[in-house]
């Protein structure tokens, strides 16, 4: 009987430890933590998500723009202008008009009066002043101004993200099931609008001994997927995350390493515009993997 007690406990440290090597790789976590910390410094960079400071809707025509209340389109009380100017909004194109005396520059260059938005041409100024600066951007029929604060508290105050352990488990080989012909998905956003964007494939995969499927967009040359797991609204962010992943090699395949998971930019900041998991994306299982969540946005 106690042959049998010690050959079971022998057993059971055996398999821990072979669990435990598994998901602990030394070269993989040295990788990993290069990757978180590209990661941070991505958050606190000059486009990262941290310094936003506004989401500003214009109105058609003209919108004074400043600190002061009687401005259409009000800036935080730290903005150093209590009236900066007019941004005049018309179609696809906006174009702006500084007050005498107010210093900016767009795209590092001195500026007081032009066209710094065109989504027809693909124009799309930086405009600064000081530490702040705004970008414009279209979302559907909306079109707004993206205000940052260059030096921003939450900068500062920011050192990374709570992170599941390292699991490389959690890493997969997918293939990418290309469709046969040109598809689009529809993807919605947290404003409640909905667009149809190209679909890249179906990533098929199998995870703890279960096969699964997400359906992938394309960005830049990366696969872009949004997915929703049980974790959501417990230790990560409640509306899903985002995962990237290499381009499939000639055979399709690239690999899904969850422990990449990253928080949208609606887990930093209340002025983003983040589109949603839809819904054959929303797994059932539990990603115990990569970011949880941040902030109470």
């Amino acid at each position: 009987m106690k042959k049998r007690i010690v050959f079971t406990l022998l057993t059971t440290v055996i398999c821990s430890t072979n669990l435990l090597a598994q998901r602990s790789n030394p070269a993989y976590d040295a990788e990993l933590q290069q990757w978180i910390s590209k990661r941070i410094a991505y958050l606190k960079s000059t486009d990262g998500w941290l310094n936003l400071a506004g989401l500003l809707w214009l109105q058609p025509g003209n919108n004074s723009f400043g600190s002061s209340p009687e401005n259409k389109t009000v800036y935080p009380a730290g903005f150093p202008y209590a009236t900066a100017g007019e941004l005049m909004w018309t179609d696809a194109q906006v174009s702006l008009q500084l007050k005498p005396g107010v210093g900016a520059t767009v795209n590092g260059k001195a500026f007081t009066q032009g066209i710094v938005f065109d989504a027809k041409l693909g124009v799309s100024g930086v405009v600064k002043m000081g530490d702040w600066q705004f970008t414009i951007i279209q979302r559907g029929d909306k079109t707004g101004i993206r205000l940052r604060q260059l030096n921003h508290p939450n900068v500062a105050a920011f050192h990374g993200t709570d992170r599941f352990a390292t699991d490389t488990t959690y890493k997969v080989q997918a293939t990418l099931m290309k469709p046969a012909f040109p598809k689009t998905i529809a993807i919605s956003n947290v404003l409640g609008q909905t667009n149809e964007q190209p679909l890249a494939g179906t990533l098929l995969f199998t995870l703890h001994g279960q096969s699964y499927s997400l359906q992938a967009l394309t960005e830049g040359d990366e696969l872009f997927i949004l997915f929703a797991d049980a974790t959501n609204g417990e230790s990560t962010y409640g509306a899903g995350r985002f995962l990237y992943a290499p381009m499939p090699d000639g055979n399709g395949k690239t690999v899904l390493d969850f422990n990449k998971a990253i928080n949208p930019p609606c887990a930093f900041t209340p002025f983003a515009t983040c589109p949603l998991p839809p819904k054959q994306n929303q797994l059932t299982m539990a990603i115990e993997a990569g970011e949880k969540d941040y902030g109470h946005h």
